[in-house]
């Protein structure tokens, strides 16, 4: 009971932030309490951190990447593409937003497709003079796809990595088994939110409101860099993965280059466009802080009996076949995503994974049920995901206010149909791929 009431103290912290608390304090906060209450030890901290040490500064340079690119007009110019694309036809440019959306997340992560596209989508449709239904139902595609189609590659979530690292997944066997999966989230995702929101898309646009999207083009330098840079990234994953190379370090490298090309240090500054100290002190620093602290509140949950009391669910699970193993075990952890976050969720399930008997094949199941759990579960409620809450304080600072409750109408709607043939498609497809 004492770890539990930690927990849920922290994560009433972590959601109000009161008087502005950083995430990462409140949850250094609930640590040190779990700590001083003997609900971890000290010999915890070590095993936390190994978990999310590569992770969480993997994340940070996904991000420092994309606010820089961001800065340059990188996002703005796809952006303007992607509705002149559209060709004046409001029901063709919903989809390709859609896909730009899914690109966006599968390459910069969940947070960074909705935070820095949506605010970019928002200020095309003002220029478009979409009506404030019609506006809505693309900020919403916006943030949905942003979780939904975030499963292509480790590095799309923080969940991913987590995950990847603690089962020892490596990039390569990552990617074969869950690109082809996200591609069945994608079209789920794109068939509910047409059905949901075709009254409300418009049937056409004037394309010449539209700015070129080279005026969009802020600094050319990162601009011309950009896209050499994430096709060496992409395949640096790849080669270091078998080499057991840490994420972060590869992350790590291509955002110094990006720092390096946008503050031109090899110019001693001058020229520079982007504010490379704005765009460090943006980064989510809290993240780092956040991860080993909540972590160690959730592990200490798991010495409490929790993990052993989802494992025993797990185990029954397994007993009823590998398809009722796979959504069960998806469906249990979007659940509990939903309900305290899908950080502890992750490290709940992974914990649980790792101690159920079961066969290799289930496990691998479970593994990536969790993952497709904790990265899909989110959209049920407002609190799934710190990136949800973020996207929401984002719009609300733009004169778009949706509530908690108009949030989970649409997300207890759109979700579970999405969430339940995605897993199945995971279910169909994984024992393919181990069968090659």
């Amino acid at each position: 009971m004492l770890a539990l009431a930690i927990f849920i103290a922290t994560l009433v912290l972590v959601i109000w932030q009161p008087k502005g608390l950083g995430i990462g304090w409140s949850a250094l906060g609930g640590a040190a309490v779990a700590l001083a209450a003997g609900v971890v030890g000290w010999g915890d901290v070590g095993t936390v951190w190994h978990i999310v040490w590569d992770a969480t500064f993997t994340f940070v340079a996904l991000i420092v990447i994309s606010l820089i690119l961001d800065e340059a007009g990188f996002f703005a110019w796809a952006a303007l593409h992607v509705a002149r694309w559209g060709g004046g036809n409001g029901r063709r440019l919903f989809p390709l937003i859609v896909v730009l959306g899914a690109v966006i997340a599968a390459f910069f992560a969940n947070d960074g497709a909705a935070l820095l596209l949506t605010p970019i989508v928002l200020a095309i449709l003002l220029r478009l003079n979409f009506p404030p239904a019609g506006a809505l139902a693309f900020i919403v595609a916006c943030g949905f796809v942003a979780d939904t189609t975030s499963l292509p590659l480790i590095i799309s979530n923080l969940v991913n990595i987590v995950t990847a690292n603690y089962f020892g997944v490596s990039f390569g066997r990552y990617a074969a088994v869950m690109v082809p999966v996200n591609l069945v989230s994608l079209a789920a995702t794109l068939a509910v939110l047409w059905l949901y929101f075709r009254r409300d898309v418009p049937a056409s646009y004037d394309v010449a409101n539209l700015e070129a999207p080279e005026t969009a083009i802020r600094d050319p330098q990162v601009f011309r860099a950009a896209f050499p840079l994430l096709g060496l990234l992409l395949v640096a994953y790849f080669v270091t993965g078998p080499l057991g190379v840490p994420i972060a370090f590869v992350t790590g490298a291509a955002a110094l280059v990006l720092v390096a090309i946008a503050g031109r240090w090899f110019a001693g500054g001058q020229g520079a466009v982007v504010s490379v100290p704005k765009v460090l002190r943006d980064a989510p620093w809290q993240i780092v802080l956040f991860s080993i602290g909540m972590y160690l509140v959730v592990y200490g949950l798991g010495n409490a009996g929790l993990t052993d009391l989802a494992a025993g669910v797990l185990v029954w699970l397994a007993g009823q076949g590998s398809m009722i193993a796979t959504v069960g075990t998806g469906l249990l952890v979007a659940l509990l995503a939903s309900i305290m976050n899908n950080m502890p969720a992750t490290l709940v399930g992974a914990l649980a994974i790792d101690r159920a008997d079961v066969t290799p094949l289930t496990q691998e199941l479970m593994v990536y049920a969790n993952v497709i759990g904790n990265d899909l579960g989110p959209k049920f409620t407002p609190i799934g995901s710190l990136a949800t809450l973020l996207w929401l304080h984002v719009l609300a600072g733009k004169g778009q206010r949706i509530t908690w409750g108009q949030y989970m109408k649409v997300g207890l709607v759109l979700t579970p149909p999405v969430l339940l043939v995605t897993l199945l498609a995971l279910w169909a497809w994984l024992p393919l791929v181990s069968a090659q």
